[in-house]
């Protein structure tokens, strides 16, 4: 076979960018850093490492959403905290108020630092989170939380219950709000009879009935109050029937044919269940004072707050009705403030549960990229060793193809 000078030139110039090639693709794999550069150079890895790009670059996301969503529960448990030192101090003052000796300047004081309470209360229930949205307002966020109602003279809920969540983990959603129906509106009230004035029969010209020992009368309301909304009319009232013409004179708490306890009186003062009732008249020998059970209710600590400033302005207020708003805004001041920490407690499980969220999406993000390095990125000293070769080849080519450009016959020949 006669070897031209063509050929001899195209072998040696193939050879040459071939070794050139090699060298290019080991600089772009040790500047890169990787050994797959593209699919085409192992295409099972480079698939296998799209993967855990993906898996990496979402759980970079679910990074970006607990560092959200733990300054959301940072911020409502700063709200609530606060929220919860001015129940205490209004807790403080609503005792204060019990004093008999308390004057006329000093109620009046006592009054302006509850009104400054219940601004600062009300500003914290319409906090706002760091994209100026409500923070108690439940889906409706760019409604105000709450406002004053004119039309009812009570403040009232804007917003509604539904609760944000946040995306922290596959299959994983965490609250990063709480509503304010949930937290604020669902405060359990002081249980009470409808009216303080009773219904007399008979001889007794006229009656009241007050709570005046709380935990007997809590009792009796849960174990004898009827919650159907169906039931009859009625269903709710009981009798303090009184028989005056024994002696002593006696008493009966019933309703209906039901006789719930029974006793003698001196004075026209009976204290049963709870309850204090005064009657004025004589009773005869069946005589009765018909009182009925309220409701259980629900209310917000702002509208316990007004009804507790409006009692202590009011100069006109019997000592009785004093009295029993007292104790009206002690339990409800309690019940919110002991609402106020359920929900701290709530958060703080959150946010626990959010730190280990954390700390296994740092573990998972580990175990995802020493994954992908194994499949496509380089052993570097490995890499060093191949450019080495491939450079020492290139450089043999380039030599050689300098030494055979230079054959001729006439070197031949010589």
């Amino acid at each position: 076979m006669r070897l031209s000078h063509n050929m001899i030139f195209k072998n040696n110039l193939n050879s040459i960018l071939n070794s050139q090639q090699e060298v290019n693709n080991s600089m772009k794999q040790v500047n890169t850093q990787k050994r797959v550069l593209t699919a085409s150079d192992d295409p099972s890895a480079m698939a296998r490492s799209l993967l855990y790009s993906d898996k990496i670059q979402t759980n970079e996301q679910y990074t970006k959403n607990l560092t959200m969503l733990k300054s959301r529960l940072d911020t409502q448990e700063g709200v609530l905290e606060n929220i919860k030192e001015s129940l205490e101090r209004s807790i403080e003052l609503t005792v204060n108020a019990g004093n008999g000796a308390l004057t006329a300047p000093d109620k009046a004081s006592l009054s302006e630092e509850l009104e400054a309470i219940q601004t600062a209360v009300l500003e914290l229930m319409n906090a706002k989170t760091e994209d100026g949205r409500y923070l108690f307002s439940g889906y409706q966020d760019n409604t105000r939380t709450y406002d004053f109602d004119s039309n009812n003279n009570r403040y009232a809920y804007r917003g509604d219950q539904g609760q944000h969540k946040i995306k922290v983990a596959e299959g994983v959603e965490i609250k990063s709000s709480d509503n304010g129906y949930d937290v604020f509106e669902s405060v359990e009230q002081r249980l009470n009879v409808v009216n303080n004035t009773a219904t007399p029969t008979g001889g007794i010209v006229s009656a009241d009935v007050y709570v005046t020992q709380q935990g007997p009368f809590d009792l009796f309301h849960k174990s004898n109050f009827n919650p159907d909304p169906t039931a009859p009319a009625g269903s709710n009232d009981f009798q303090l029937e009184l028989n005056g013409t024994t002696a002593p004179p006696s008493y009966r708490l019933m309703q209906g044919a039901t006789v719930f306890e029974s006793g003698t009186y001196t004075e026209n003062n009976i204290k049963v269940a709870g309850m204090e009732f005064s009657f004025t008249g004589t009773a005869g020998a069946a005589d009765t004072i018909t009182f009925e059970l309220e409701k259980p209710e629900k209310d917000n600590v702002l509208n316990t707050l007004e009804n507790l400033i409006n009692a202590v302005q009011d100069p006109t207020l019997s000592d009785k009705d004093y009295r029993q708003v007292l104790a009206d805004s002690m339990i409800g001041l309690e019940n919110a403030k002991n609402r106020v920490s359920q929900v701290q407690s709530g958060l703080g499980g959150r946010k626990n549960t959010a730190t280990r969220i954390t700390d296994a999406n740092i573990d998972l993000d580990i175990n995802n990229k020493i994954a992908r390095a194994d499949l496509i990125e380089l052993d570097m000293a490995e890499a060093i060793t191949e450019l080495t070769k491939h450079e020492t080849q290139l450089q043999a080519s380039q030599a050689t193809y300098g030494r055979l450009s230079n054959l001729s016959l006439l070197d031949y020949i010589r």
